[in-house]
């Protein structure tokens, strides 16, 4: 797989009937390796032990509606008290990151209310604070590190 923009991590994988899968540590088990994986892999790895998220906290690919569509998250970060702190959008590293991405995670938003967003595709990465009195994002160098 494609060398990415994240520190060096260890991961567990398993190769089943040619095709090769990496364990996911939030929902215990493997999944198949895509590119796109492998990004949302390495983004768990950084939230975990860079910025010291729990892995209590975090959920992953679970489905959200939005204006009656049926969507699903890359990965949430709750807040101790259930409200959701981050949402985060994995693309592959070949898929440019581009206003429509901006645009997606927005629209998953509005349901989900979160105080941050993070979109990568693995080789850049962009953070977002929410700012909801002006309904719109400010850019932020990285996301906090997790505190109480």
């Amino acid at each position: 797989m494609q060398e990415l923009q994240f520190p060096t991590y260890s991961f567990r994988f398993k190769n089943n009937e040619n095709k090769v899968s990496i364990f996911d540590p939030i929902r215990k088990k493997f999944v198949i390796l895509q590119p796109e994986e492998w990004v949302r892999q390495h983004c768990i790895q950084y939230l975990t032990k860079d910025k010291n998220y729990p892995t209590s906290l975090l959920n992953v690919e679970k489905e959200l509606r939005v204006n009656d569509l049926r969507k699903r998250y890359d990965i949430v970060v709750y807040n101790s008290d259930g409200s959701i702190h981050l949402i985060v959008e994995c693309k592959a590293p070949h898929i440019s990151i581009n206003q429509e991405t901006f645009d997606q995670i927005a629209r998953y938003n509005l349901s989900l209310n979160a105080k941050y967003l993070m979109v990568t595709n693995g080789l850049n990465h962009y953070y977002c604070q929410m700012d909801m009195k002006a309904e719109q994002y400010n850019f932020l160098r990285d996301i906090p590190n997790y505190s109480l």
